[in-house]
């Protein structure tokens, strides 16, 4: 496979990753952190770190809008919660069990 269409396949993948986050917004960010490492917000951060790499401008807030499809604060308000005692128990434990 060449190069082209490695990315082409990887950043069409990566757009039905975010499409599906858009969708599912009973899945919180806590819970995927907890079982997965990552969330919402690391993937906006990954891209203003993969924009700074190419001297692309982009920020935090435009980012999130990107992953959330809504700008984030709408987002919180709308489909997050606030974090149960339980989520934040197991979030604690996997933090400690994966230190990063």
């Amino acid at each position: 496979m060449d190069d082209t269409t490695q990315r082409d396949l990887e950043a069409a993948a990566f757009r039905r990753l975010i499409s599906h986050f858009q969708k599912r917004t009973d899945v919180q960010n806590i819970d995927l952190m907890t079982q997965a490492g990552f969330c919402r917000n690391c993937l906006s951060n990954w891209l203003v770190d993969a924009a700074a790499d190419k001297g692309v401008p982009l920020d935090k807030a435009a980012a999130r809008e990107m992953v959330y499809g809504m700008p984030y604060e709408e987002w919180k308000a709308t489909h997050q919660p606030e974090a149960t005692l339980e989520q934040v128990a197991a979030f604690k434990k996997a933090q400690a069990r994966h230190p990063d």
